[in-house]
């Protein structure tokens, strides 16, 4: 099909592209910017007047919940709502049930996910048998059944000879290896930001500690390893240093932040709210301004939602019993702007992390306008508000602590290997 995009404002990060400009679509790839190809003749036109026209999203975790957890969510319906999101990438962690640790299971998901109208989706295989931190699992054959990484989720390697025998496997390979920094002994029985709101509330503490021990252990396998490794969902300032002192030393680790932890902190807690209820949790003020500046400093390479959905009957429980997690993928672009607006920064640096460099972290074709790539196009309004609510959430996770918030930016047009997976502005 061939699809014409004009009158939209075209920024492309990768490409260094902010301008007005028409985009061109054919056989699924991008054919043009600007001027149409000789021959060119349209199927369909989007209309794209007082909107942008970027890459589409590439999320760095999206727990589709199967299999194991369909009461929880389905493929289809949170492939609704990235297609609703712009999202046309995203990564899925191993924690489902049964784990990913199966080149069956990973096939079984890539099988499911085969729709034109779906978001690209790229596992990340279990480092270890059922998450158990015991066995290692066989990595070459998750790798050529569609792994593009290996991780653990939330769940801890307590053994570190374990831990460090799979990074070492791992580098052997150059296979990637993703880690959440979360001593799992420091975490026990927490709920909550160590500090001043958890000690009020009577909640459990997670101490900023519980990141750092984990990190210096990671960090330090790292350099003996050489395994190339990425931090999930970072959640504190000193642990952003330490990530910022290993790289100067040569360590190649990359990391990112739940767009969550961007905009809110322990404070937000409220009244026991479970819909706070995060992991890693909410942290102090000062550390959320440490991640808002080192996400635009490029200290943290990318942004994600942390994508969970938690039934209500797990979720609408006291605040330390609730499951942890956070519906999140439809409020990715729209929590990046808001964020992008109050830090004063350029739209098209706030979309590169959300675009192209959580594609290079993933090492996929994505994140780019260019001539040649797949057709992947989000078109969104900037300037078109709406509130969160539950009814507006295509998600079957409602569970978010934006739940009544006002918010801007509107997807009005996704495409997804030039297929229209979300309908706006088709003419």
């Amino acid at each position: 099909m061939k699809i014409h995009i004009k009158n939209g404002r075209v920024i492309d990060p990768a490409m260094g592209i902010d301008r007005i400009a028409d985009v061109y679509v054919a056989r699924g790839r991008i054919v043009a910017v600007d001027q149409a190809p000789q021959g060119f003749e349209t199927n369909g036109s989007v209309d794209a007047t007082g909107c942008i026209v970027c890459p589409g999203l590439v999320d760095l975790a999206v727990r589709l919940r199967e299999p194991g957890y369909e009461y929880r969510a389905t493929l289809e319906s949170e492939m609704a709502a990235a297609a609703a999101s712009g999202v046309t990438s995203l990564a899925c962690p191993p924690d489902t049930d049964p784990p990913l640790d199966e080149p069956g299971l990973v096939e079984m998901l890539k099988h499911r996910a085969r729709n034109p109208k779906f978001a690209h989706v790229y596992p990340v295989g279990a480092l270890t048998l059922k998450l158990a931190g015991q066995r290692l699992t066989e990595m070459a054959e998750l790798a050529e059944a569609g792994c593009i990484a290996f991780g653990q989720a939330n769940t801890a390697i307590v053994d570190t000879q374990v831990l460090a025998r799979a990074m070492q496997y791992a580098a052997t390979f150059g296979f990637p290896v993703w880690l959440q920094a979360q001593d799992p002994f420091l975490a026990k029985h927490g709920v909550a930001h160590d500090g001043e709101v958890a000690t009020r509330l009577g909640l459990a503490g997670i101490p900023v500690a519980a990141e750092t021990i984990a990190l210096a252990t990671i960090l330090q396998l790292a350099r003996e390893t050489g395994a190339q490794v990425h931090l999930t969902r970072i959640s504190s300032a000193a642990g952003l240093e330490m990530i910022a002192a290993a790289r100067r030393s040569g360590i190649f680790a990359t990391c990112d932040v739940a767009i969550h932890h961007l905009h809110l902190c322990d404070h937000d807690i409220g009244n026991f709210s479970p819909h706070a209820r995060l992991d890693p949790p909410l942290r102090s003020q000062s550390d959320r301004e440490a991640l808002r500046h080192g996400l635009a400093d490029g200290t943290i390479n990318a942004l994600c939602s942390d994508h969970t959905p938690v039934d209500d009957d797990a979720k609408q429980m006291p605040f330390g019993e609730a499951e942890p997690g956070a519906t999140g993928i439809e409020l990715l672009l729209p929590l990046t702007l808001k964020w992008a607006v109050e830090m004063k920064l350029p739209l098209p640096q706030a979309l590169a992390r959300i675009t192209c460099d959580p594609a290079r972290i993933l090492g996929i074709e994505a994140g780019s306008l260019a001539v040649g790539m797949p057709a992947d196009i989000c078109v969104f309004d900037p300037h078109a508000s709406f509130r969160v609510t539950r009814e507006s959430l295509k998600s079957q996770g409602k569970n978010t602590p934006f739940l009544g918030m006002e918010l801007q930016g509107k997807v009005r047009c996704t495409l997804i290997d030039g297929h229209l997976a979300h309908d706006g502005s088709w003419a």
